[in-house]
């Protein structure tokens, strides 16, 4: 019998719950980004914030003065230290909402999709480069599909 990876998320919500996914939801969208790619025990937190703290997190870390959807922090081990741990999502659910809204997405799909593209960035995945984004791009929209949510990509002006 294959063992299938023991994945741990905890997540901290600092914003309250109307609109906000589930504990077993971001659980769920974890896992399939997981996949088996990783094998394993693995945690990743995924911290909730307002605006007003997002922005200030983008600010510190990324030098960029505005509240974004998702920020990704990958745990990087000491040497020698053995460790579950693949690091830290932080979602600001307004944003999220906000851009859900203007692109006629449903709510949950997006914060799906964020939550997915997040942890794809813990596993080392980015969007530097033109192919590295046409890359992540392809397997999000994969990993998606097997959650039954449409490309997130594909928009009336841009269709592939």
């Amino acid at each position: 019998m294959k063992r299938r990876a023991s994945r741990d998320v905890f997540v901290d919500n600092h914003v309250g719950r109307k609109g906000v996914p589930t504990r077993r939801s971001f659980e769920t969208w974890v896992g399939v980004a997981l996949g088996n790619r990783a094998r394993g025990r693995h945690q990743i937190n995924i911290a909730l914030y307002a605006p007003r703290e997002a922005r200030a997190i983008n600010r510190r870390f990324r030098a960029r003065d505005y509240a974004t959807n998702v920020l990704s922090f990958p745990y990087e081990p000491l040497p020698h230290e053995r460790t579950g741990l693949l690091g830290d999502l932080l979602i600001c659910p307004a944003v999220v909402a906000r851009e859900a809204a203007e692109q006629g997405k449903p709510l949950r799909d997006h914060f799906a999709h964020l939550t997915i593209h997040g942890v794809l960035h813990l596993l080392g995945h980015d969007h530097e480069t033109d192919a590295d984004a046409t890359r992540m791009e392809a397997l999000e929209v994969r990993i998606l599909a097997c959650l039954g949510i449409a490309n997130p990509y594909e928009t009336p002006d841009r269709k592939r």
